[in-house]
């Protein structure tokens, strides 16, 4: 297991996270003329993109991230993004955020399997950073946010050898090897099976700095080729035409990681049979004793660093909905196995005087000025979280 690998597990499903937020608060965009107080807008989507990706990097929060540690639990990471989502006026029920986490690790669970090498993993952070720093153009501070916590990931990753990389994209994909959710794009694109396991290609561009298979070269004891047998490998590949930027600026070359929302497509999940099947063996790894001490350390520190935004007025805020219709969002909550139903950890810091402090510490240094929200009536259901043990 490396303990590099969380602050790439992070950011990609942050990254997947504001595309799904992203695409449907344009899908439920309605023009500020003629908007209720309960409808969104267009400048009601980018306060919520904004004060999200302000609260994802902020600086505290990134520093804790870096540290050097193990990947935590399912269950503990699902509260960070909770926490995360509800930084603005935007609000989840629990269907809906079950639904986003599940596009979010799938998403990224995809592009993990199909990097070409393990060192592509960081150009996958990468495309997201640089779709991330799209939806922030108007707010040059917030960017320097971002750029920031480019500059950490060049410095941290830039120099580590493939071996490394190998071992972070072995921890990543044992993070993920019993989520087997099925996502209509998958299926509609025939990259997904309807057991709910990716469909691996036989055909594009090979790794960059290796031969297209199909040739082996056998050598004598002095190191002289002696002999080439050709074979059939039954795929479609290509050289690599160039390898991807890792650059601040420049072209990625790899398409993993962009926004595959960009088209207006809804998207729905679906729990598969391996998964039903694996709920019970699963359960632990995705819900794991809440009450570890070294989880509860783990988010004490990293939400020392994140601050609910409270809309003034008596309503909390907008209801987003990432199901067509409410009935489908009810019938989600309601069919979603009890094992692989992520509800929120909470947690009472108060209770250790040590933590608290360093909580109000860190806090205090995260300023974050409230700015005059709009009320609405649609939707009260705000996650409880930080409540008590």
């Amino acid at each position: 297991m490396s303990v590099r690998t969380l602050p790439l597990l992070f950011l990609n499903l942050g990254g997947e996270m504001l595309y799904i937020l992203d695409q449907r608060l344009r899908a439920q965009n309605i023009p500020g003329d003629k908007a209720r107080k309960d409808e969104w807008t267009e400048v009601d989507r980018k306060r919520v993109l904004n004060d999200i990706i302000s609260t994802m990097f902020n600086r505290k929060f990134m520093e804790e991230l870096f540290k050097p540690q193990e990947l935590y639990s399912k269950k503990a990471l699902r509260t960070v993004y909770d926490r995360l989502a509800h930084a603005s006026i935007m609000r989840l029920n629990q269907a809906s955020m079950d639904k986003l986490y599940d596009l979010m690790t799938m998403a990224f669970k995809y592009q993990v399997l199909l990097c070409p090498r393990p060192k592509d993993v960081l150009l996958v952070t990468f495309n997201h950073l640089d779709a991330i720093k799209g939806f922030i153009q108007d707010s040059p501070a917030i960017q320097h946010q971002v750029e920031e916590t480019f500059r950490q990931l060049t410095e941290v990753y830039g120099g580590l050898p493939a071996g490394e990389f190998q071992l972070i994209r072995q921890t990543l994909l044992i993070f993920f090897q019993d989520l087997h959710i099925r996502v209509s794009i998958f299926l509609k694109d025939k990259v997904q099976n309807s057991n709910g396991r990716f469909v691996l290609p036989v055909s594009g561009p090979v790794p960059w700095g290796t031969e297209v298979p199909g040739l082996i070269r056998m050598f004598n004891d002095k190191g002289k080729e002696v002999k080439k047998v050709e074979f059939k490998h039954g795929g479609h590949y290509v050289t690599a035409p160039k390898e991807g930027s890792f650059e601040l600026y420049g072209d990625r070359v790899l398409k993993l990681g962009t926004n595959m929302y960009s088209m207006n497509r809804p998207v729905e999940t679906h729990m598969s049979g391996a998964s039903k099947s694996l709920a019970s063996r699963t359960q632990e790894s995705i819900a794991p004793n809440p009450l570890a001490k070294e989880e509860l350390n783990f988010l004490a520190r990293l939400m020392g660093g994140m601050e609910i935004k409270k809309p003034s007025g008596p309503e909390p805020g907008f209801r987003l909905n990432l199901f067509t219709t409410d009935e489908e969002e009810e019938y989600a909550a309601l069919t979603r196995p009890e094992e692989l139903s992520y509800e929120v950890i909470n947690i009472q810091a108060t209770q250790d005087q040590q933590r608290n402090e360093e909580l109000a510490r860190i806090m205090g240094e995260f300023e974050v000025t409230d700015q005059p929200r709009q009320s609405a009536s649609k939707g009260d259901d705000l996650l409880a979280m930080m409540d008590e043990l």
